[in-house]
């Protein structure tokens, strides 16, 4: 499971529903939540968070959080 997927599990997101507010399809979610060579684009990112009632930053965070700058 990806981050996103933990992330949309851990607040009891309905994919089906998310899917009607963004028009991301829900074989698109799935794959974005299984998959992690699948890539979240910045669009998705934002629209998935206005669908769920979440600050994008949030969801950023939450997702990519663990990132660094190399030194």
């Amino acid at each position: 499971m990806t981050q996103l997927g933990t992330f949309l599990t851990k607040k009891s997101v309905n994919k089906a529903m998310v899917s009607r507010r963004t028009g991301i399809s829900e074989s698109r979610l799935s794959q974005l939540s299984s998959n992690e060579s699948t890539q979240l684009r910045a669009k998705e990112l934002y629209l998935i968070a206005l669908a769920i009632d979440v600050d994008p930053c949030e969801v950023l965070k939450e997702i990519y959080g663990t990132l660094s700058l190399e030194e």
